[in-house]
């Protein structure tokens, strides 16, 4: 029997929860996008030191929330302290190269300053590209020693497991710096035009969450790296067009239904300067999933899935001569996803989770590849494998579960066993969201957790729970820059709707001095699509949401089925027919708005951005839908256009699939239009290309129907910087006003 969520196991009180200051502050469109952040000091890629004697993070400039510095904190006694400031070392930061800002982009860095850092398994050093060089920080005595300085960009930077080396792509090619020497050694000389060595390429950074092409063994002895030839990949001429003017980019993008680039992978001797190629197999029409060493660095593992994604193959490569054996294969009817679950362990066998029953659980496997016993079960999904206690046996995951029972709206950390049955013990209360960074002796971890009225806040822990000390406690009182504005915001109210024998849950919020008699017009938030994390969770959310609840509308989003980490059947409900069960579940949401005795029937909108805004575009052009108006942003209208990696694992081919990818088109339902159309694309997108919005205003101005467009030069897939952002939120607050607020012509 599918587990079905309560709504009253999600309600919270109607009224604020928030603290409450003296007189509450109307938060402004122009204070959101300002300094300091309204989030307060949050810390970002939290990490704990090797020895556990030193926690690291990011964490951004009072002065400037787009730089990022990093600092430390002992796990002892004393104060944070910062380890790199970035504008002291690099006062001028120059334009990055295009390498590094597609890589950028792809991990969804916005940021400038040290936006990434890695220790050495020791501990001793901490590396932090920084503005396209590197640098690298000491423990002894705190020293900073810069690493590069070239005209060319340092990307992908690591220190090698001991420590004695530092790694770099510059020019496509791989190169090892002795720390001891400075002498710098070339692993590869080949890269150039289409070649490139040791980089993920588009489609595993884009969509494979992988950005890395290179992997150190754990003694130092080799490097596994791919080497990338775009040759088969079609040009896709992309304009670049900026404020002061436009370039023609011939991006190799691979389309649904056409040609990937050819990845192969090499083990490199280190020393001894010999190269082998690893045997993926005589088809080359595959995917480079993941690559993992074995503890003794004497195996290599490699993921390899199929084009279709129906197939995931674990692969043993003996790195002395690339020669390899299949010993684990995941199948599906639908598509495998790929996770970071696998870890090899110490006695050659090694965890590794999969979808086989419905759920995504974690199972222990023999060297040999066969399955052993599984590590947990039940109608619920492990989000991720955290850590592992080979001398325990303790294996730490998180999941969204409370009670042996599917909760999708929060995360907690668990504690299982992987050498006998044991049911899941949590570490972390309930009540919010937690994610969790595990030392590698799981021992200890760094937990961040939030909740509706608690701002992310980061601190050490000892593994059973318990507090060591605070990184960023950012409590939410006085002094906070969220704090004057905190009395005006009212908890949001989670829920539940049934779709298909599915649970699908909501969120929702009303303005401040919300009155139950009066009715109110409704922004609906959506994502819609497939994705690693749900979008409703009892955490804490963006401040945008409070500029919308300000100005007099509830904020309304659902998870429809497809979107989020859910069971296998949830996720799988749109497979070959994106654009149907998601825009059903959103008709759903919307007739259940309508039942509501406060909300006004005939003006509800929607809003979106990429997935959030195909689905707002389908929405509109849906007549049960009945919106009175949309703001699409970057949306993806016809899938033919988008990449291969992510399109044909949701929607198989163009060849394969006509009627699913015809039904998916935007273009044919535009005379549908039920409201007013705001449609937003940045001008350089290099992810979701201009032409998916081009082909939609051509169509428009063909049929003569009036809509309205905001395109913003030299932007990517997002619109970044504060001043931008603040144009942006004011064309959002602009249109709303107009088509279903106060402006609009069937207000009050």
């Amino acid at each position: 029997m599918r587990t079905v969520l309560l709504a009253s196991v999600f309600a919270l009180t109607a009224g604020s929860a928030f603290a409450q200051s003296a007189n509450p502050a109307v938060l402004t469109p122009e204070r959101v996008f300002a300094n300091p952040s309204l989030n307060g000091p949050v810390a970002q890629g939290v990490s704990l030191s090797p020895d556990g004697e030193l926690v690291a993070f990011l964490r951004a400039r009072e002065d400037d929330v787009s730089v990022l510095d990093l600092w430390a904190a002992p796990t002892g006694a004393g104060e944070p302290f910062k380890l790199i400031d970035a504008r002291a070392l690099v006062p001028d930061a120059g334009e990055l190269s295009e390498a590094e800002k597609a890589r950028r982009e792809r991990m969804r860095i916005s940021q400038r300053g040290v936006v990434e850092y890695s220790w050495d398994e020791q501990g001793r050093y901490i590396l932090a590209p920084l503005e396209g060089d590197i640098f690298l920080a000491s423990r002894e005595g705190g020293g900073i020693r810069r690493l590069t300085e070239t005209e060319a960009d340092e990307i992908d930077a690591k220190v090698s497991p001991e420590g004695n080396y530092v790694s770099f792509v510059r020019d496509q090619d791989l190169v090892v710096m002795n720390l001891a020497s400075g002498a710098e050694q070339a692993i590869t000389t080949e890269g150039d035009g289409l070649i490139t060595w040791a980089t993920a390429e588009f489609i595993a950074q884009e969509e494979m969450d992988r950005d890395t092409g290179y992997w150190w063994s754990p003694d130092e002895t080799y490097i596994a790296l791919q080497r990338t030839d775009e040759t088969p990949v079609d040009i896709v001429p992309r304009l670049d067009i900026t404020g002061g003017g436009a370039s023609v980019v011939e991006q190799r993008y691979p389309r649904a239904g056409r040609p990937n680039a050819i990845v192969e992978l090499y083990v490199q001797d280190v020393a001894a300067g010999r190269r082998v190629k690893v045997d993926l197999g005589a088809d080359t029409d595959i995917y480079l999933g993941r690559v993992n060493w074995s503890k003794d660095g004497r195996t290599l593992y490699v993921q390899r899935q199929s084009r279709d994604q129906q197939t995931l193959d674990l692969l043993r490569v003996d790195p002395t001569t690339g020669a390899s054996q299949v010993i684990a294969t995941q199948t599906s009817k639908a598509w495998v996803d790929l996770t970071d679950d696998f870890k090899a362990l110490s006695d050659g066998r090694f965890i590794w989770s999969d979808e086989s029953t419905g759920w995504r659980h974690l199972y222990l496997y023999n060297a040999d590849g066969t399955k052993i016993r599984a590590i947990t079960s039940g109608d619920w999904p492990v989000k991720a494998l955290n850590g592992v206690n080979e001398r325990t046996g303790e294996v730490f995951f998180t999941a969204s579960m409370h009670d042996g029972r599917e909760l999708p709206i929060e995360q907690q950390l668990f504690r299982a066993n992987m050498n006998r049955a044991a049911t899941p013990v949590a570490i972390t209360p309930a009540g919010g969201w937690w994610s969790a960074s595990v030392n590698r002796t799981a021992t200890a971890y760094v937990g961040d957790y939030s909740d509706p009225v608690t701002p992310p806040q980061s601190a050490l822990y000892r593994i059973d729970g318990t507090r060591v000390r605070w990184i960023e406690e950012n409590r939410l009182a006085e002094g906070h820059p969220f704090f004057p504005f905190a009395g005006r915001t009212r908890a949001p109210e989670f829920g539940t709707l049934q779709s298909h024998g599915e649970t699908l849950v909501w969120r929702m919020q009303t303005p401040p001095d919300f009155d139950p008699t009066r009715t109110y017009p409704v922004v609906m938030q959506v994502y819609g699509g497939p994705s690693t994390g749900a979008g409703v969770k009892r955490s804490w959310q963006s401040t945008t949401n409070q500029l919308l609840t300000e100005a007099g509308y509830i904020v309304f989003r659902l998870d429809n089925r497809g979107e989020g980490d859910r069971s296998a059947a949830f996720k799988q409900s749109l497979y070959r027919q994106m654009g149907t069960v998601e825009v059903e579940d959103q008709v759903l949401a919307a007739n259940y708005l309508r039942s509501l005795p406060y909300v006004d029937d005939n003006r509800i909108a929607m809003m979106g951005w990429s997935y959030g805004g195909f689905m707002s575009l389908m929405a509109l052009t849906e007549p049960d839908m009945g919106l009175a108006a949309a703001a699409v942003g970057a949306p993806p209208t016809e899938w033919s256009l988008y990449d291969t990696h992510y399109t044909e694992r949701f929607m198989s081919t163009p060849e394969a699939n006509p009627e699913g990818y015809a039904a998916s088109d935007a273009i044919p339902r535009l005379d549908n239009l039920t409201g007013r159309l705001l449609l937003m694309h940045g001008m350089a997108d290099d992810n979701v290309i201009l032409e998916n919005s081009t082909r939609v205003i051509d169509s428009l101005q063909s049929k003569s129907i009036p809509f309205e467009l905001m395109l913003y030069p030299g932007q990517r897939h997002g619109v970044r910087g504060n001043d931008r952002q603040l144009q942006q939120w004011r064309m959002y607050l602009d249109f709303l006003d107009r088509t279903i607020g106060l402006r609009a012509p069937s207000a009050d």
